[in-house]
């Protein structure tokens, strides 16, 4: 079983930066892919990025790439999601999430474990 945390978010102008932490409980951690999501008022949950076990493979959605890049230390067991020149679009709460398999995954169905979520605020 793996528990998961996020931390990190928060109220930024746009043009800003953030850095989404996620720190994982359980054995498991090293050999499952991650990713983050996040889901607006109103909205499905969207998938915004995930990353292999390993660390060597990574994808993004549309929307985010080259704004965004996710990122593992496995001796903390974290995640992490960094957020540069962010727009008020990308307002919503984050969420990290975990899967039981090494390979990334763009499908929250496909992920077993799920954090809190996390509010991120970008003003205009």
């Amino acid at each position: 079983q793996v528990q998961l945390v996020e931390s990190g978010g928060g109220l930024v102008q746009a043009g800003g930066s953030l850095r989404l932490s996620c720190a994982a409980s359980g054995r498991t951690f090293r050999w499952s892919a991650m990713g983050w999501f996040r889901q607006a008022p109103g909205k499905e949950r969207e998938f915004v990025a995930t990353l292999s076990a390993s660390g060597g493979t990574t994808a993004y959605a549309d929307s985010v790439k080259g704004r965004f890049t996710i990122s593992r230390d496995n001796a903390k067991n974290t995640v992490y999601l960094q957020m540069n020149s962010l727009k008020p679009e990308d307002t919503a709460v984050y969420y990290c999430a975990g899967r039981s398999s090494s390979t990334v995954a763009a499908n929250k169905e496909e992920y077993s474990y799920w954090g809190q979520g996390t509010q991120v605020t970008v003003s205009s």
